[in-house]
Order: C-alpha cells, then structure tokens, then sequence
C-alpha cells in the first residue's frame, strides 16, 4: 500500500505591512474550514528558518500562500510552481523572502525539497517606508482570502491523491500560471504567463 501523501500549507507575511498580511489571514480563515487530514496548516508568519527546516521534515508538495505583485488588479490570485533553487539565490536566514527560504532549505538538506507551489495575492495597500506600519488588509485584498480558501479546498485533495498531478484550473479571478517562480519576491512581475 502506498503510504498518504504529506502537504504543508503555509501562509507567509508580515501583518503590520497591510496586505502582505494575506498568507496569514489565509491560514487563519482555514480555522473555520479545515483541510483535509494528512495537512499541516501552519503560519510562519516572517519566521523564515522555521519554514526552510519545516521545508525538509519529508513533505511530498508545500503550498506558500503569500502577497506578491506581478501587476494584477488587487486581489486577483495566481498559482504557481517554483521552480527548485538554482543556486543563484543567497541563501539567508532571517526574513521570508520564499525563493531564499527554498535557497536555505537547499543548503541545510541533503535531500531533496518537497513541490512548491505559491498561491499569491495581488497587493494592493502596502507600506511606502521600511519604517512603516501599516496594520489591515485592503478591501480587495480582504475579499480574495475567502477565494484562496475556496482554491485551497479544490487544489489540496488534487495533491494529496498524485502529488506530481498538474494543478487543476481554479477559474478566474483565479489564474493558474505556467511553472515559474515569478510569485517569489525579488523576481520582476511578468516573468511568468499565466494561462
């Protein structure tokens, strides 16, 4: 017998940077509306090297729900898979950056990383200053977490069936992009088509 496939969902966020806040919003209205068994829905919030060593305890697939610009209206989802680090980014062990927390996860484990797949908000209200504080999702941004639920309750069952299976369409506002890691922060918007 094939044994369960192990997903984690983990939101990632500050949530004194206004809509960067939306992964642990996300990971809190799943509260109300589990996922199934065999998940671990976890917030880590800017805890980066929790998530690179979480990143290497034997999950098959990890969903990072995450705010990232890539020049959509606020609020509109994307889903993409990263692609595996490249050796190119600096792994760092403080902040969330994901494409240098997989670059981190690389570095600690000699095995191979899980799947990686972001599920990403488009922001719409975030700080103008490294010193700002700026408590709250914006409108648009808050309306989307029900949605990102919504694409996590059909996604998750898909993954923990064949994790290797192709994301199936969510619809729109919901785009399912083409494998790329144009969701991580640090890489221009665009860099990815979305179908």
């Amino acid at each position: 017998m094939t044994p369960a496939a192990r997903l984690l969902v983990a939101g990632v966020g500050n949530i004194f940077l206004g809509d960067d806040a939306f992964g642990p919003e996300v990971i809190r209205a799943l509260q109300e509306r589990p996922l199934p068994d065999g998940v671990l829905v976890r917030d880590f919030g800017i805890r980066g090297m929790d998530l690179a060593y979480t990143l290497l305890d034997g999950y098959d697939t990890a969903v990072l729900v995450d705010a990232a610009a890539r020049g959509h209206t606020p609020g509109t989802l994307s889903l993409i898979e990263a692609e595996p680090p490249d050796g190119t980014a600096v792994p760092e062990a403080h902040g969330m950056d994901p494409e240098k927390v997989l670059a981190l996860a690389a570095h600690l484990g000699d095995e191979p990383l899980p799947r990686v797949l972001v599920l990403a908000c488009e922001p719409g209200l975030l700080p103008s200053g490294d010193e700002d504080i700026l408590p709250g999702l914006g409108a648009a941004v808050r309306e989307a977490v029900g949605r990102a639920v919504d694409a996590l309750h059909t996604l998750v069952p898909v993954l923990l069936a064949d994790p290797a299976a192709p994301a199936p369409p969510l619809g729109r506002p919901v785009e399912s992009g083409a494998p790329r890691a144009a969701a991580l922060h640090g890489v221009a918007p665009g860099a990815a088509q979305d179908r």
